[in-house]
């Protein structure tokens, strides 16, 4: 897990944790600053399966301890650690613009063969834009395709775009390594850490948030809302 490893090396010090919340879609940790991670679940949700050790006393735990669980085997973990690691990323807004991914991936994806790695809801206009889009999925729906299909599309796309939960379930840098060298590689989503670290694993933009208000976002994430509902939040793009 060699870009958790490189991560968390680069954070700069660490702080209290001020707030842990795990939404029914994001989960935040609020620290330095206030990160995200997409939330989850248990595959089936059995009785025995693992999920948040700890729950109840997180608060008492530093953010870089919490980063630590960026490694569990438990999903719910993963994301806490995830976010935790996002509370702590210094971001340049000198290397950032506003610019949302879909408005990003439908520039660098016109006339080109773009894989999508996730679900997003830009997608109808980016089939538009792109010579031929494949969409992945854990459970595909009808236009899209298998997860599995990955080694297959991957390697053939012009444009490879990923969604950051794949840094929560530990797919990430697989996917990355079927990349072609000459691809345009992008990560987004929330869970996206905005750091310069990424460009170090093959990738060339990074699209992800910036949770300017935290109590305002938190209420909002708390509440159930979907992402595109949230407020107290910016959308940023940081390019190699």
């Amino acid at each position: 897990m060699k870009i958790l490893d490189d991560l968390i090396a680069s954070l700069n010090g660490d702080a209290p944790t001020r707030h842990v919340q795990v939404g029914l879609f994001w989960t935040a940790v609020w620290s330095r600053g206030c990160g995200l991670a997409s939330t989850t679940g248990p595959e089936e949700g059995r009785y025995g399966t693992r999920f948040v050790e700890d729950a109840g006393s997180l608060t008492t735990k530093s953010a870089l301890e919490l980063a630590s669980l960026a490694y569990s085997e438990s999903n719910l973990e993963t994301g806490i650690g995830v976010a935790a690691i996002n509370s702590l990323i210094e971001i340049d807004e000198s290397h950032c613009v506003e610019l949302n991914a879909g408005d990003l991936l439908i520039e660098r994806g016109r006339d080109k063969n773009v894989a999508l790695i996730g679900r997003f809801p830009f997608v109808p206009a980016l089939r538009e834009a792109a010579a031929h889009l494949s969409v992945l999925e854990l459970r595909p729906q009808p236009d899209e395709l298998r997860a599995e299909e990955a080694r297959k599309i991957v390697p053939q796309a012009d444009v490879v775009a990923i969604t950051a939960s794949t840094l929560v379930n530990h797919t990430l840098e697989g996917l990355l390594e079927l990349c072609d060298d000459d691809s345009f590689v992008v990560v987004l989503g929330p869970t996206t850490p905005l750091s310069p670290v990424l460009f170090d694993h093959g990738v060339d933009a990074l699209s992800g948030t910036r949770v300017v208000e935290p109590e305002l976002a938190l209420r909002y994430l708390g509440e159930g809302a979907i992402f595109k509902q949230a407020e107290g939040v910016r959308l940023l793009t940081m390019e190699r």
